[in-house]
């Protein structure tokens, strides 16, 4: 006498094991019948425990500090000894000898659950099978393979992730996708790497050029003009003006007289070097003179006063008769003291008269 039955094995095929019945001959056939039983258990869990086991143990756990996500085995499916009477919740088979899912408290063979029960993965829109192993983040679930950065596609099942704007990153993805973005070769400026800022503009610090020479600025000195950027050197070149008494380039701080412009430091009394930019000056043929050097070396003499006449402040109108020269309010008849600009005057021997004195001379 022997026993018959089937089960699945590793190929996924239904397979027939047939063990015999042995008993003593005087033995009652029942016990017989009860020691096959008893060797066909043991020959399926030979066959197929091991099996479960080392496809439960390849259900890695993925991994993501700072995100919840876990790689787990949904399914974790058990074997149905031939003790049990289970049969499957959907399709009602025997689920004696094969593999099965338990799931919210019901038994349901592996056609079944990848059928009706098994999630959906998010990225390939694919049943994720009870064999399969599945990565799960918040509301969605993958296929361990298909749950990859969205940007460079590499594997993310047991690797630590970035979630941003409905978007999957690796860290070396995520790092590239947060950075400021260089203004002139408009790739992502690193952490670590050089930069130069500019009024809320950035650039690698060797991407900071001239736009004349195109030589690299880096964080040496510049000149902004419009939207663009020089070195000191073009600047002068192309731009600056230059100081008419060195000749040199005006950067900053410059003056004009007389639609000419000077450096200031270059702007002085011709006599005691003094800076003339917001001061009081005299030009006397193309030289300038501050006050005090005006009214000591340069300015005529009043032949009233004897004092120089500066032309600043009080008498600043001049008198000139044969080149003699008079503070207005100097200009008076030298008898009677009548002040005589601006009106008919007698000059008589150096002096000068008002016309009723000079009558009496």
């Amino acid at each position: 006498m022997e026993i018959s039955g089937e089960y699945v094995g590793r190929d996924g095929q239904r397979h027939q094991l047939r063990v015999p019945c042995e008993a003593p001959d005087d033995a009652d056939p029942l016990q017989g019948l009860l020691s096959g039983v008893a060797r066909m258990r043991e020959l399926v869990a030979q066959l197929l425990d091991p099996q479960v086991q080392r496809e439960a143990q390849d259900r890695p756990a993925a991994a993501a500090p700072g995100e919840a996500a876990d790689g787990r085995d949904p399914s974790r499916y058990q074997l149905c000894s031939m003790s049990e009477k289970l049969s499957c919740h959907y399709c009602k088979d025997s689920l004696h000898g094969k593999k099965y899912v338990e799931k919210d408290g019901s038994h349901c063979c592996l056609c079944c659950y990848d059928k009706y029960c098994a999630n959906i993965c998010t990225e390939c829109r694919q049943t994720i099978g009870a064999d399969a192993k599945e990565v799960h983040y918040k509301e969605g679930f993958w296929h361990d393979y298909c749950f990859r950065c969205t940007h460079c596609q590499r594997p993310l099942a047991t690797e630590t992730f970035v979630a941003k704007e409905n978007k999957i990153l690796c860290k070396e993805c995520n790092m590239i996708e947060s950075a400021l973005i260089c203004k002139g070769c408009s790739k992502p400026i690193l952490a670590g790497e050089q930069n130069v800022e500019y009024r809320g503009t950035v650039w690698h610090q060797d991407c900071f050029t001239c736009s004349d020479c195109k030589q690299v600025i880096g964080t040496g000195s510049f000149y902004p003009k419009e939207e663009e950027f020089y070195c000191m050197a073009c600047y002068e070149a192309k731009f600056a003006k230059r100081c008419v008494k060195c000749d040199q380039a005006i950067i900053s701080g410059g003056i004009t007289y007389q639609d000419q412009p000077w450096h200031a430091d270059c702007f002085v009394c011709v006599t005691c070097s003094r800076k003339l930019a917001g001061q009081r000056f005299t030009a006397v043929e193309d030289q300038y003179y501050c006050v005090d050097c005006y009214k000591n070396y340069v300015a005529k003499k009043c032949a009233g006063c004897k004092n120089p006449i500066t032309g600043f402040g009080k008498g600043s109108s001049v008198v000139t008769y044969e080149g003699q020269s008079w503070h207005d309010y100097c200009f008076h008849c030298k008898k009677c003291a009548m002040n005589l600009a601006s009106k008919r005057f007698v000059f008589h021997e150096e002096q000068v008269f008002c016309p009723d004195c000079a009558k009496k001379l």
